[in-house]
């Protein structure tokens, strides 16, 4: 794609210099020429005669705006007509549009009227750009026109977007099918529809300035796509970046964080209740092995260790700091510690940014810059790692191991957290708080997890990302190697600020999320409860080798809803080939079904099911399987789980393993079944059809973004 910086360079610097915030028409077509988007014929009349002449040159019909800087939305001010037929009716139109924006805004600056060349047929789509506080430069898709506005139907990707990226979005849409052709319409152009949208997200990255930017409607036919009107909003005020060390700079510090060789505790304490003596506890009772050191002003020793007033008096090297000490006692302690070289403190106290006092927050912040201090927190639980044995928190010591790395912006979430983990044995590599998140963040934890050779699946609850761009730069390299999953709360807030363009307006903070997530390969937990359930079953099951999904089920209604589960989880339920249907057949009684799902029936042996699951992991054209046991007096639940276990041992044994999910229905017993099953790598859930396959589906997302699944 050509560009030419230097034209557009001049136009924006024009504009600055005008004092304006927003583009005319010409001044945005010449923007689109110099960036290879594709816009109609077009000029400015400044009379009725010159209207006429550049009119009956073009051809007709044409469309004639309003150019002014001070009328952005055109429509509104009387100052646009469609479809022009002649000389005489260009005239008239001139001089009515002129007279609509003097009605409507006395004072404005009237350069003239565009005459343009006017697009016939095609689907109307729009291609726009938005700067959000937290992503940066977004380019957005969808339907075009009026429709825009009412349906909503519009994705959204960073900028810049690649080629696929682009097409992707074509395919992002409740609409897309429309784009294909339907009720004997022709399919559009997708790769010139791509080619715009891949322009518009450059031009918006090349040039900051511009904030908003719509090209509403674009006309997409067969062989071409062209945007029949322009509109570029700019913000010229200086943009402060968010301050981002170097990562081998984060590496490092969240090594010695994480995993460190010692600890201080920071207002340690003997006294029961207290939050320091909480601290102590859980790092001498969780089983931690390197040095611990109590800070107190007053006492030399507590729960027999050494205490020193300051950490400047202890004669080692620390690590990590835990503070556990009033609000305004903090930033004297954190300076010591800077003084010390300790890489990171651990804030537990509150009454910082969250309840207002934001002041007292940077306070810390800007200590921590000056002494290259990481801070975690304020306003935190604090953090396990349990490969360190170590427990740097005030609530209950954990030391169920495993690789699940959890995080929470919320305290209340991490002790959710914490008590799922325990009650589902789920064993975890860390749960962190991070609370006001004035330093380390969430990709600050990705780079550590990374690399960590204890953990195989990320989890982060957030209410907001500080730095989004820089999150999804890490999240898109990390999700490659290992799942990360994510739970945005605030799905339902009100959306961006009041936006100047169309685009703008429809950029609801949450539809960015979703896109911007799914863009980058991160899994999207809807609830805390799908955020649990993923951490600990997605790493669990295989990867599968492909997308066909077969239901082999006890019970016809269970076979409905975890069909209608596959739908909600964009998983594919295979065709069932004949000869397989045949095979499945041999296995099932007369009145049962194949097809898929497989409804062996409720009164089938413990056989039938081991059969039917071992015919489905053997067949090489099925990829994944979803079990709906239903509980009877022939096959009981724990006789069931057994079966099901050695049936994916006997396949396991031959070299043949694919992703086995299991819904139970049945009396309490199915509990008990359930939770063999998923001691022994089968991800089982009683009373849920819908649980398991999100589980399935969100390990489909993520091999699908990075790339395994071919």
């Amino acid at each position: 794609m050509t560009k030419d910086k230097t034209k557009v360079r001049t136009i924006l610097d024009a504009v600055k210099a005008a004092g304006r915030d927003s583009l005319t028409a010409p001044e945005g077509k010449l923007i689109c020429d110099a960036y290879g988007i594709a816009v109609p014929q077009e000029a400015v009349a400044a009379s009725a005669a010159e209207a006429q002449k550049l009119a009956a040159a073009m051809g007709f019909p044409v469309v004639m705006k309003i150019v002014s800087p001070d009328i952005l939305h055109k429509t509104e001010a009387g100052g646009v007509l469609v479809g022009v037929k002649s000389a005489e009716e260009a005239a008239k139109g001139f001089d009515t549009i002129i007279a609509n924006a003097r009605k409507y805004k006395a004072d404005a600056q009237i350069i003239g009227v565009q005459v343009q060349q006017m697009l016939k047929g095609g689907q109307e789509v729009i291609i726009g750009a938005v700067t959000d506080n937290s992503f940066g430069k977004l380019v957005a898709f969808g339907l075009g026109g009026v429709l825009v506005e009412v349906l909503k139907d519009i994705t959204f990707r960073l900028a810049p977007a690649t080629r696929e990226d682009a097409l992707s979005m074509l395919d992002g849409i409740q609409a897309a099918e429309m784009l294909k052709g339907v009720r004997g319409s022709d399919p559009v152009d997708r790769e010139a529809l791509a080619k715009l949208i891949v322009g518009v997200s450059e031009l918006v990255s090349d040039f900051p300035e511009i904030s908003e930017m719509d090209l509403n409607p674009v006309f997409a036919t067969k062989d071409s796509a062209i945007a029949a009107d322009v509109r570029i909003v700019v913000d010229f005020a200086p943009k402060t970046p968010r301050y981002r060390p170097p990562e081998a700079e984060v590496l490092a510090s969240m090594k010695r964080i994480m995993s460190p060789a010692s600890v201080a505790v920071i207002g340690a304490s003997d006294e029961n209740g207290k939050i320091g003596n909480s601290v102590m506890k859980n790092l001498i009772n969780g089983g931690y092995k390197g040095n611990i050191y109590p800070i107190h002003p007053k006492s030399p020793e507590i729960m027999g260790y050494k205490a020193y007033k300051s950490v400047k008096d202890v004669p080692g090297e620390i690590d990590t700091a835990v503070f556990a000490i009033p609000a305004k006692f903090v930033a004297a302690a954190l300076i010591e510690c800077g003084e010390k070289k300790i890489a990171g403190a651990v804030l537990i106290p509150s009454g910082y940014a969250e309840t207002g006092e934001h002041a007292l927050q940077e306070e810390l912040v800007t200590i921590g810059r000056k002494y290259n201090i990481r801070l975690m927190g304020p306003n935190i639980y604090g953090f396990y790692y349990t490969p360190a044995n170590l427990c740097a928190t005030f609530c209950t010591a954990y030391d169920v191991k495993g690789s699940a790395a959890l995080s929470s912006q919320s305290g209340g979430i991490g002790m959710a957290i914490i008590g799922f983990s325990r009650s589902a044995k789920m064993g975890v590599s860390a749960i962190v708080g991070l609370g006001n998140k004035s330093d380390i963040d969430e990709d600050d934890l990705l780079i550590f997890f990374e690399q960590d050779p204890n953990t195989t699946v990320i989890a982060q609850h957030c209410e907001d990302l500080k730095d989004g761009r820089a999150f999804a730069e890490v999240a898109r390299r990390v999700s490659k190697k290992k799942p990360v999953i994510m739970l945005k709360a605030g799905r339902t807030s009100a959306g961006a600020k009041a936006a100047s363009s169309h685009t703008g307006a429809l950029a609801g903070n949450d539809k960015i999320y979703e896109d911007v997530l799914n863009q980058i390969g991160v899994i999207r937990a809807r609830s805390l409860r799908d955020l649990l359930d993923f951490a600990r079953g997605v790493p669990v099951l295989p990867t599968p080798k492909g997308e066909n999904v077969v239901i082999i089920t006890g019970a016809g209604g269970s076979g409905v809803l975890l069909s209608d589960a596959c739908v909600d989880n964009n998983l594919t339920l295979m065709p069932m080939p004949a000869d397989l249907d045949a095979a499945f057949r041999k296995f099932i009684p007369p009145f049962g079904a194949a097809g898929n799902p497989v409804d062996i029936t409720g009164g089938e042996p413990p056989q039938t099911y081991k059969n039917t699951v071992l015919l489905g992991l053997s067949d090489d054209r099925i990829h994944s399987l979803i079990l709906g046991y239903w509980h009877t007096i022939v096959t009981p639940p724990m006789v069931f789980a057994r079966i099901i276990v050695e049936a994916r041992d006997e396949m396991r044994a031959k070299g043949i393993e694919k992703p086995i999910v299991v819904s139970l229905a049945g009396d309490v017993e199915v509990e008990e079944a359930a939770q063999y099953l998923y001691e022994h790598g089968i991800p089982a859930y009683a009373y849920s059809t819908e649980i398991p396959v999100a589980v399935l589906g969100a390990k489909y997302k993520w091999a699908r973004g990075a790339g395994l699944i071919k």
